[in-house]
């Protein structure tokens, strides 16, 4: 049942007569009861009506609060600010019993009668009655078998501290048939909603999808935990808002939950403890018979043990005949306080039981030897994850990484156990999830001269993939992979990985040139292999190249993949390259196949193994949605995935470009690659180009002509070195404009022809708008204003075509400008202009739509203006809005001035005017109030500055 369900129900019961209403609400400590009860207390029926709040206490004392009656409504009207309370503890009122209707009874019973007969209560909360005694819960059953007409209950309670299991009231209690009853168990929050609270207190740009995952698995979704864990780690952190998963491990057991969870085990039998002990050392649900176990105790002193433990819910099943903590900080709790010896004892029965399994769990056995201090056997244990199901490859096995980095830091035995302990780590790390442990352990091992060459080839290679694909550095990745290639001469199929590797044209470092040179040696090494895996990666590789160039022969070879081969390593080496194809052909402008072979692409990873490559598609499925216009809810997804390995760079280069729509700029530059200039090495190349291009035009924004030219050299040098002109598309248009306002002119014509030279026969839609946008830009600069015009027009039907409004909405911007100062064809022009602004604004792009607006108001023909001067009293004039707008979204005076061809004088008066009509104190308020505060009517009205 919903909150919202129970709302309609709690409204029913408390304005119709005849229909009342009981919730009985069930929740572990800090699940949230006590939150919805005043919820629902303070919701518009419950303030309407006489309402009662009791809550009890686990010292047997209960306190009635908030009474709030017909009388105490009137004579607060009268007497403003006065509230009336009761008494605090059943002891405040020990004669109580004889005004209650009941001569029998505990004080407390006493008292909790006499407050529902003063108050006679509409609305009634009743709050932990797992504390109530048998008198109070008298009460209440008497209360309900014979509501009032007009009634709502809420009791809540903890399940597992009932006297009689099952019944909250302590008894089944004889309900009318009007009555309706409904018992509500709060489950805990799930990942979404633990996201909704850490991006709270960490913000969501430092939310990664494994933090908010780790926090949930630390604190079981019971929100009291969550919080108490989120203010432990900002207070560790000192003001620093994001944490790694190894700090969130290491933080420690919010005081609360451990108390709760101490106390609980000091509560068992001295003889019982064990069971729990043994629950805390295991780490993850175990059967009754492997608690029994480890706890040294007889399977009968077990069962009795484990179902004391549940009884004092120290314990909890948490699945069919598993048992464990409730919540795994619990454990921890537990086990922090366990005395070295004994935990050294179980750990050592844990290893000796779990060995005997089938499959043995060898991870689980090697930390329990670790832990009871059995260095060589954790050892042997660690070194055989490496012969598991997986074959040698760990991609998300948590635990088992953990120890492979562990067992490599403490030197790990011989060269050849390093070896193959490192080799175990490695596998699979390009394809899995790996942190930063991983790459300090693999740097240690491929220094280590004396391991067999073959093996630190192939630990290399799997370092240079982790450094180049996960943490995006490049050069260093780049290196390691090219000595890789010379250590792995006498295994072919791994050499044809590394080769594939610097073949790779969206990695940084290399021309298109060097890529073909690497993959034709690539193909080579494949053929001498005989290795179908190899095959595979080849002409995985040759499809990537051919689609970046724009060469229709990609998609032919596409077709050639084995997408439903038996192997993992052919399969993950086809959803590279669906995943890769599919960036190209977004870049190219074939969006909508692009992300089909995105789908087919993330799906297969996902079936592979590949968790990392599922990762890198949902980056380029955030810069299709910034391409398409689908931008609702765009700058959340990317705030949630900043910190995220493989989809950063994506992420933080679409929220510069929406920040600058918006006209945010501060906000756009912060989103930006840091530096001045900044330093795009550690992008992708055709992120690199796009987020170079919004440098640029946000230089251009803040009308630092020369920097913006240089930056616009700069970047177009390094395209130029990369020879993929395609990926030119969002850097070209304001390189040319960045150029011309310089008075670069020739500079720019000799881009523009560059840029046509290099697209001549490729099939790259979206670079063939950009060069059409180009033209137009040189053009208007040459004072071409017809010529210009008839370009931005080309282009914006062309953007159109592809459908990306963004780019279409500011050609046709370009177009209606040039078009008034033909002179000639201002009504044509003012149709174009007032088209640009409607897509602006469906996008929300209001610094866009605010100076498209101004320039259709500086050209429009008298004839068009309605006559008179619109009277703006109290409500803000056309121009006011666009002012209050851009002053809200933190542009400065002179900035607004000079996107509205204003004077910072005249900027000024309006936002004064603004803040005084809208009442607001700070320019931070001003857009969103502006903009609720507009009409359909005054954005077509003309300004009167």
């Amino acid at each position: 049942m919903s909150e919202w369900a129970w709302e309609e129900r709690l409204s029913d019961a408390l304005t119709k007569a005849g229909r009342p209403a009981l919730l009985l609400v069930a929740g572990a400590a800090g699940m949230g009861k006590s939150r919805l009860a005043h919820r629902l207390a303070e919701s518009l029926q419950g303030q309407a009506v006489a309402r009662l709040i009791v809550s009890f206490r686990a010292s047997g004392a209960l306190l009635v609060s908030e009474p709030h009656t017909q009388r105490s409504r009137d004579r607060d009207q009268t007497v403003p600010g006065e509230r009336r309370q009761a008494c605090p503890t059943a002891d405040a009122t020990p004669d109580a019993g004889e005004k209650g209707g009941s001569g029998s009874g505990t004080a407390a019973g006493r008292a909790l009668a006499v407050a529902l007969t003063s108050v006679q209560p509409v609305l009634l909360i009743i709050e932990d009655v797992h504390h109530a005694d048998e008198s109070c819960l008298e009460v209440l059953r008497d209360l309900l078998r014979e509501p009032a007409e007009r009634f709502a209950a809420v009791l809540t309670y903890r399940p597992e501290h009932l006297a009689s299991r099952g019944l909250p009231l302590g008894r089944a209690v004889d309900y009318p048939a009007r009555l309706s009853v409904t018992q509500w168990g709060l489950k805990p929050l799930d990942e979404e909603h633990v996201r909704g609270v850490a991006e709270e207190w960490l913000g969501a740009e430092n939310c990664s999808a494994e933090l908010v995952t780790r926090l949930r698995q630390r604190s079981a979704g019971v929100p009291q935990v969550l919080v108490d864990l989120l203010c432990m780690l900002r207070d560790a952190g000192n003001g620093r808002k994001h944490f790694t998963l190894r700090e969130v491990d290491e933080v420690g057991v919010p005081a609360r939950l451990a108390e709760s969870v101490l106390a609980k085990v000091e509560a068992l039998p001295e003889s019982h403890r064990p069971i729990v002990w043994a629950a805390a050392v295991l780490g993850r649900p175990a059967s009754a018979r492997d608690l029994a176990a480890v706890a040294e105790l007889s399977e009968g002193s077990g069962r009795k043990a484990l179902i004391a433990a549940l009884d004092l819910s120290a314990l909890r099943e948490t699945e069919e005949n598993r048992y464990g903590f409730a919540v795994p900080l619990e454990a921890s709790a537990v086990y922090g306080h366990l005395p070295g010896p004994i935990r050294e004892h179980l750990h050592h029965r844990a290893a000796v039981i779990l060995i005997t399994r089938k499959p043995v769990p060898w991870a689980h056995v090697a930390r329990h030897w670790q832990k009871c201090g059995r260095m060589e056997e954790w050892l042997r244990a660690t070194e055989r994850l490496s012969a598991g199901d997986s074959g040698g490859t760990i991609t998300e096995d948590e635990l088992a990484v953990g120890l492979l980095e562990q067992a490599l830091d403490e030197g790990g035995g011989s060269p050849q156990r390093r070896a193959r302990l490192a080799l175990a780590l490695a596998r699979g790390a390009t394809l899995g999830l790996r942190t930063e442990e991983t790459v300090q352990a693999l740097r240690r091992v491929v220094a280590d001269t004396s391991l067999p060459p073959a093996a630190r080839g192939e630990i290399r290679l799997e370092l240079g993939l982790l450094l180049h694909n996960q943490k995006r550095r490049f050069h260093e990745g780049r290196e390691q992979v090219r000595r890789a290639v010379g250590e792995l001469h006498e295994r072919p199929t791994l050499a044809t990985v590394a080769l594939v590797a610097l073949a790779n044209p969206f990695f940084p470092g290399s021309s298109l040139s060097e890529n073909h040179f690497w993959l034709r040696r690539a193909e080579e090494t494949a053929v001498a292999s005989q290795s179908g895996t190899a095959h595979t990666a080849a002409v995985a590789s040759r499809a990537t190249l051919l689609m970046i160039a724009g060469d229709p022969q990609a998609w032919q070879l596409l077709e050639r993949l084995p997408r439903n081969s038996s192997a993992p390593l052919d399969r993950q080496q086809v959803a590279r390259a669906l995943c890769n194809t599919a960036s190209g052909a977004i870049h190219l402008g074939h969006h909508r196949r692009g992300n089909e072979l995105l789908s087919e692409g993330m799906e297969l990873a996902a079936r592979s193994d590949a968790p990392f490559l599922a990762q890198v598609g949902y980056g380029t499925a955030l810069y299709r949605a910034w391409l398409t216009g689908s931008w609702e809810g765009l700058a959340e997804r990317c705030t949630r995935t900043v910190s995220e390995d493989g989809t950063a760079n994506e992420a933080r280069t679409v929220l510069a470009l929406l920040a600058l729509a918006r006209g945010e700029w501060t906000a756009a530059h912060a989103w930006l690659p840091r530096g001045a200039p900044p330093s795009f090495d550690g992008c992708e190349v055709p992120v690199a180009t796009t987020a170079a291009g919004a440098y640029i035009r946000l230089l251009l924004a803040r009308e630092e002509g020369e920097s913006a030219a240089s930056a616009a050299a700069s970047a177009w040098s390094w395209l130029r070195r990369k020879g993929v002109w395609a990926w030119g598309a969002e850097l070209a248009p304001w390189a040319v404009e960045a150029h011309t306002r310089a008075d670069r002119r020739e500079t720019a014509r000799k881009l523009v022809a560059e840029f046509a030279d290099g697209l001549a026969g490729r099939d790259a839609p979206t670079a063939t708008a950009a060069l059409l946008w180009c033209r137009a830009v040189l053009a208007e600069a040459e004072g071409e204003q017809e010529e210009a015009s008839a370009h931005f027009q080309e282009s914006s039907a062309a953007y159109a075509r592809l459908s990306y409004p963004y780019a279409q909405a500011l050609t046709s911007e370009g177009a209606g400008r040039c078009a008034f100062l033909t002179g000639s064809r201002a009504d044509a022009a003012a149709e174009m202009l007032a088209g640009a602004v409607e897509r602006f604004d469906q996008l929300g792009a209001s610094w866009d739509a605010a100076r498209t607006r101004a320039v259709l108001r500086a050209h429009r023909p008298a004839s068009g203006r309605p006559r008179g001067r619109p009277a703006y009293t109290e409500r803000l004039s056309p121009r006011e809005s666009e002012v209050a707008e851009l002053a809200g979204s933190g542009l400065t005076n002179r900035q607004i001035a000079t996107t509205l061809y204003l004077s910072p004088r005249t900027v000024e008066h309006h936002v004064s005017r603004a803040m005084r009509k809208l009442g607001v104190r700070f320019r931070q308020e001003l857009a969103e109030r502006a903009l609720r505060g507009r009409s359909p009517r005054d954005a077509r009205e003309p300004a009167d500055d």
